[in-house]
């Protein structure tokens, strides 16, 4: 085994969401296949090793780089949080997030039970200091490439320090994903104009465009839903109401688009002919709008990085989960983090 000191490690409950643990070995397998020229991770992989270790045998290209940690019980999709938290300890779940602590590893990926992931999140890696809640943010696709929203759906109501928190937690993670890019940050909001919005979001606003003094981004103001998918901000701060009917609509309307658009396409013999001549445009069209290549929650605010991987992905999906874990591990995630805190911390104790 090579030394691990050099590799950036991610722990992987295989065994949960829909058609595990094949879905999940396929899926580090497409990584591998992906970054085969990269020697610069390590998985721990959590589950029933009688029922994984053969499988990983057929795979073609995981054969280094991971250890398998024999973990017997499987955290239930119908479990509450609280029950699980009580059935759940020794799962595959529980010890790919305890590894954190004990196995030093960097991030943990599960495509399990939402609500059981975040709460035993919360409960063996603790919250960052001075940080109240997590946020869950997500990927959204852009005019340029990905935009960062958050909270999608974690809290319900916000007050204007989460939102500030919101606000450089998203920053740090989105300098880890592209560290090429300028931060812009931004808040949404019904209107563009300083004057709009509740007290929160207005004061947020204010406390914002000292911080963006601090040089962590650089903060654009309001934007509104028909922005979050263009070049003006990059990381889009809002509440967890707010931020999960936003993401819902969106993703309503995407399979709106795709399933009439492929309707329309082959309804007559022109259409049909049509699609001959426009195939790469439409494929083109088909893959920036395919949420596989945006799967993946991240929550914030823990002491160590947790991603979600959506339950019902299927292997090429959960392979972008893997690649998002790689990157946050790459990208010193929580070192950053805990640099801009301290920004938030200091501009508090200034009054």
């Amino acid at each position: 085994m090579d030394n691990l000191k050099n590799k950036f490690k991610v722990s992987i409950d295989l065994m949960g969401g829909d058609n595990s643990p094949n879905k999940t070995l396929e899926g580090i397998d497409l990584f591998v296949e992906r970054y085969k020229k990269k020697n610069d991770y390590f998985f721990y992989l959590f589950g029933d090793e009688t029922v994984v270790l053969p499988k990983i045998k057929k795979l073609k290209h995981l054969k280094s780089n991971f250890k398998v940690i024999n973990t017997k019980i499987v955290v239930s999709n119908d479990l509450s949080p609280m029950s699980a938290l009580k059935k759940g300890k020794g799962s595959s779940m529980w010890e790919s997030i305890q590894s954190q602590t004990i196995l030093n590893s960097d991030v943990t990926l599960s495509a399990g039970n939402t609500g059981v992931f975040l709460v035993m999140s919360k409960m063996i890696l603790k919250m960052l200091e001075g940080i109240d809640r997590p946020a869950l943010a997500g990927l959204w696709p852009s005019n340029n490439g990905m935009n960062l929203v958050l909270d999608l759906g974690a809290n319900v109501e916000c007050s204007e320090k989460n939102l500030i928190d919101f606000s450089e937690m998203g920053s740090a993670l989105y300098r880890s994903l592209f560290p090429e890019e300028e931060v812009k940050v931004s808040l949404l909001n019904i209107g563009s104009e300083e004057l709009k919005g509740t007290e929160v979001l207005k004061n947020a606003y204010s406390k914002l465009k000292i911080l963006e003094q601090m040089g962590d981004f650089k903060f654009v103001g309001y934007i509104e839903g028909n922005e979050i998918t263009t070049n003006t901000s990059n990381v889009i701060v809002t509440d967890g109401f707010t931020g999960n009917v936003a993401l819902k609509t969106a993703e309503g309307v995407a399979n709106f688009l795709t399933s009439n658009l492929k309707k329309y396409l082959s309804e007559n013999l022109l259409s049909k002919i049509s699609v001959i001549f426009s195939y790469f445009s439409l494929k083109k069209f088909k893959d920036k709008l395919d949420p596989r290549k945006y799967n993946g929650a991240i929550f914030l605010g823990l002491k160590g990085p947790v991603v979600k991987s959506h339950g019902a992905t299927d292997a090429l999906g959960f392979s972008y989960s893997v690649e998002l874990c790689y990157k946050i591990a790459r990208g010193k995630l929580n070192e950053k983090i805990k640099k801009n805190l301290d920004h938030v911390k200091n501009l508090d104790e200034k009054g």
